[in-house]
């Protein structure tokens, strides 16, 4: 399964992700903004939360779509999305995304925000795939990724591949997570077309906290 339970706890017990980032306004603005019927666009997003990204993409006139493990995560999207944005379209589900319940071809885009990442490599290739397959011709992949050399990288239990329950960082108790070496992403995102990435790093009293790879594909 591609959701671990612990983000149920991590939802009801704090407020998280309230606003996008600035890296995932920026995709969408380059790539949709020049659209004139937006209302045309229908956008994914994988693990997404309590809905910062759909309450973004919903906003600017996007159909918003999201496949959630929380029910917690999902319940709260819906509430901002209702109350703040009546009449958006699309849905928010709670399910796997590594088994995604749409058609092929379906999508202009995919969004992942640090949700792939929390899964072992084997199954992060399959989750890429079918992300792949709901994109339409020519449709596009955001995924954030943590990268080797995040705070936590190596700590605590080793549960496969580039894989731990860190006990420290931004990532200690909040389940496995992956961090994925640059010579990793050409095989994760084996069935693009084309791809690039670019670094997005963090660092406090210039320790580094979190080093992230932004990978965008093209199918």
């Amino acid at each position: 399964m591609a959701w671990d339970d612990v983000w149920e706890r991590v939802f009801t017990s704090q407020e998280w992700g309230k606003y996008p980032g600035e890296d995932v306004i920026r995709f969408i603005a380059r790539n949709f903004y020049q659209l004139e019927d937006r209302r045309s666009v229908k956008i994914l997003e994988i693990g997404s939360g309590p809905g910062a990204n759909l309450w973004f993409l919903a906003r600017e006139g996007f159909d918003v779509y999201a496949i959630e493990g929380s029910p917690s995560g999902v319940e709260q999207a819906k509430a901002r999305l209702d109350k703040e944005l009546p009449g958006w379209r699309g849905e928010v589900l709670c399910g796997d995304f590594s088994s995604l319940p749409y058609d092929s071809e379906t999508f202009d885009a995919v969004i992942d925000v640090e949700a792939v990442t929390c899964n072992p490599f084997a199954e992060s290739v399959a989750i890429y795939k079918e992300v792949h397959r709901v994109l339409k011709p020519g449709g596009k992949l955001y995924s954030r990724t943590f990268a080797k050399g995040t705070l936590g990288d190596e700590t605590g239990e080793k549960t496969s591949h580039n894989c731990y329950l860190t006990d420290t960082g931004p990532m200690a108790g909040k389940g496995p997570t992956r961090f994925t070496a640059d010579d990793e992403i050409a095989q994760l995102l084996a069935p693009f077309s084309s791809f690039s990435f670019g670094e997005l790093a963090r660092s406090e009293d210039q320790v580094l906290i979190t080093k992230e790879w932004c990978m965008t594909a093209v199918k």
